[in-house]
């Protein structure tokens, strides 16, 4: 069954403005939405937004878990401040601090290589196969058939494109398998950091701020993309030259005012807006809660055994990040999900899509069927999500996690290439090797050790029927328990183990099945004695998703149905593929008798300084601000430099790093975050607290002008003033 998502696009153009700003639109559906672009303030014709081989789109590139932009002919990169930090963190020594200090590159020979595995992507065709995804299929499939029916279909059409050295294709499902894409981005290995600020700017107010209005915070950095000299794609070498893009953005420190139009393009992550209420339930009540204890509990635990600017503390700067921007958007979730109606909406929606069903003898010989098996598949799912969560989080252990994807990999070999699971591919091998090398600067023993402990000590607290055999039995739960022994037990894998050197994990990615079987390790012998049962539990998912794959797209055509007819938007959730989304600057009223206006300034930097992380600007700064050295990015009806500032766009995780561009496709800011009133738009969407955060270009300007002296990069950018 097949949807035309262009249908839905010609209807939102004609949608109350109270909806004008939701959805994640993909380009092809742009030019159904002129006329509320055009009356919004948008000047480019909206085909150009279409065409992402023309200007601005083929300037917009993914960076694979983040988006940036091109701003210079050069291969210039901007994007996010914690986008780029991996790759500062990596660069970063005791001695040489640069992600508390700063970096910048003078020159080209200065720029640094970027962590391994760090790649550009810029999408250049994005084609419909559902058609040839669906003509594997039957009816008769069971749901692992179904599952590797598809999963062989999306390896043959990402065979076919990747004939075309330097190209990296994937193919995407839209509307729970409704429709799939095929997207086609050009992969540049060759990526290195230029320009980051230091982290008293690129993260100013830190995780106390994190998700807060109002905010201070300079988040960019700049990466520079590089190829050989022949123009293609390859790996780092002093030989390659700068990327030499089809376009860039133009960089505005004129800025935006209240009102004005703005525009994001980029690659959020994932939404689950059209989740049943059963999903709803279960991920707010269970998930949430639990994955926000864990996210917490493992960054006591690495602060614990990694003490402030030590070596291992810097080793894991970027982990820590992360781990805090989860917990406090789960933590965001969950109080959303309870100060709000959304629980109760989903119940009516529910309600109301089974009776709308149910009036329409064609609709229930079509639909009915479909909200009774998913519900019975949904429960399926959820039913062991507790061991779900513990094995997820203990599987972060990085010595755990290498020696179970080697032993995969070398199972993986024995197999012709097309018959391997996805990530274990020879087109994978280079980002596999990264991942190998690149845990030598994001490990240290002592906090990987006491972060399994706590998870196994999770783990053996579940009921044993609960549990996996072979991985109670490798582990020494299987006899009487005491966390005492389990820690002498762990201590002696680590002792033993040979992972935590570089060279030895490369050298394992080329031994054989029987080298894993023959290896004393402590960490390989716990990968092979519960290889087997892992493998059994996938099977099992996959068979279950196979049948949620079968059964979920008819849902979504009559969630679509349903909704067109009810006058509602209808856009594909977001699955990290280019979308687009509009808006206007604006504040909003989170709360009775509190207002905020949409923009911060530097004075605001100023009230919040105490010298200590995270509210510790530069030194230079501060005396800039105290001594209004404004210049020519100074606001009037501001009275001073503006820092960041509040869209209506609808946005999620992965549009961190996205272009924020006025109605002439001008670079005005960058988009790095959300409200807390907002959070929840991953699931919901409420035009009076949906707001997207933006560092705004003119302070960037500013910051690169007056305290960082990035007058190199200042010049190779075009600024429209």
């Amino acid at each position: 069954m097949r949807l035309s998502i262009i249908g839905a696009a010609v209807l939102a153009s004609t949608l109350a403005p109270a909806f004008a700003d939701e959805g994640m639109w993909q380009p092809h559906q742009l030019p159904e939405l002129e006329s509320v672009l055009k009356e919004k303030g948008l000047e480019i014709d909206p085909k150009n937004i279409s065409k992402l081989t023309e200007f601005p789109m083929n300037a917009v590139i993914s960076l694979g878990g983040c988006t940036a932009s091109f701003v210079s002919p050069k291969g210039l990169v901007v994007t996010n401040h914690h986008c780029a930090y991996g790759s500062i963190q990596y660069n970063s020594t005791p001695e040489n601090n640069i992600l508390k200090d700063g970096f910048l590159a003078k020159t080209f020979k200065d720029e640094l290589p970027a962590s391994p595995g760090s790649r550009v992507y810029v999408t250049e065709e994005v084609k419909n196969v559902t058609d040839k995804v669906n003509a594997n299929l039957s009816d008769d499939m069971n749901g692992n058939e179904r599952y590797l029916a598809v999963e062989n279909a999306e390896k043959s059409l990402v065979a076919e494109c990747e004939q075309d050295p330097g190209y990296r294709c994937n193919v995407y499902t839209f509307h729970g398998g409704l429709e799939y894409y095929l997207i086609k981005s050009l992969e540049i290995q060759d990526v290195r950091l230029v320009y980051n600020p230091a982290l008293g700017v690129g993260k100013y107010g830190g995780d106390i701020d994190n998700w807060m209005w109002p905010r201070h915070t300079g988040d960019y950095s700049f990466y520079r993309a590089y190829v050989s000299k022949d123009g293609k794609p390859a790996p780092y070498s002093e030989d390659n030259v700068p990327f030499s893009s089809d376009s860039f953005l133009k960089v505005s420190a004129k800025g935006v005012e209240e009102g004005d139009f703005v525009m994001v393009t980029g690659y959020p992550g994932r939404t689950n807006r059209y989740r049943t209420a059963s999903e709803v339930t279960h991920q707010f009540n269970s998930v949430y809660p639990t994955a926000k204890a864990y996210r917490e509990q493992s960054i006591d635990i690495i602060k614990e055994n990694a003490p402030e600017g030590s070596k291992a503390r810097i080793a894991y700067e970027s982990t820590l990040a992360g781990l805090a921007n989860y917990a406090k958007n789960y933590g965001g979730m969950i109080n959303s999900y309870q100060k709000t109606d959304m629980q109760a909406r989903k119940d009516k929606l529910a309600v109301d899509l089974s009776t709308w069903i149910n009036a329409d003898k064609k609709r229930k010989k079509q639909y009915a069927s479909v909200l009774k098996e998913l519900d019975s598949l949904i429960a399926k799912s959820q039913a062991d999500s507790e061991l779900d969560l513990i094995l997820g989080y203990m599987g972060r252990s990085a010595m755990m996690s290498t020696a179970t994807r080697l032993y995969r990999l070398a199972n993986e070999q024995k197999l012709p290439d097309a018959q391997r699971e996805p990530g274990y591919q020879e087109r994978d091998m280079t980002r596999f090797k990264a991942g190998m090398t690149s845990l030598s600067r994001r490990y240290d023993d002592k906090v990987d050790m006491a972060l399994m402990a706590h998870f196994v000590d999770l783990y053996a607290q579940l009921d044993k029927k609960d549990r996996i055999a072979s991985l109670d039995k490798a582990l020494g739960l299987n006899k009487k328990y005491t966390k005492e022994d389990m820690l002498a037990r762990l201590a002696k894998m680590y002792e033993n183990t040979s992972l935590n050197n570089e060279e030895q994990r490369l050298e394992w990615m080329e031994k054989s099945v029987e080298d894993f079987q023959q290896s004393n390790d402590p960490f390989i012998a716990l990968a092979v004695a519960t290889y087997d049962d892992f493998q059994a539990r996938e099977k099992e998912k996959k068979m279950l998703s196979g049948e949620l794959s079968a059964i979920r797209p008819q849902y979504m055509a009559a969630i679509i149905a349903y909704n067109k007819e009810q006058g509602l938007p209808v856009y594909a959730d977001a699955n990290s593929t280019l979308r687009v989304t509009y808006g206007t600057v604006k504040g909003y009223t989170p709360r009775d008798a509190v207002t905020y206006t949409p923009f911060t300034t530097l004075e605001g930097i100023a009230e919040k300084y105490t010298g200590v992380e995270p509210f510790d600007a530069p030194k230079a700064q501060m005396e800039k601000i105290a001594e209004k050295v404004y210049g020519s990015y100074k606001v009037k009806d501001l009275g001073s430099v503006p820092v960041n500032f509040l869209s209506t766009v609808d946005t999620t995780g992965g549009n961190s790093g996205s272009p924020t561009l006025n109605g002439k496709a001008e670079l005005v800011g960058l988009l790095f975050d959300g409200v807390s009133e907002s959070i929840i738009g991953d699931w919901d969407y409420d035009p009076s607290l949906n707001r997207s955060i933006h560092v705004d270009t003119r302070y960037m300007l500013w910051i690169m002008e007056n305290v960082d002296n990035a007058q190199n990069l200042i010049e190779e950018m075009d600024i429209v003033k």
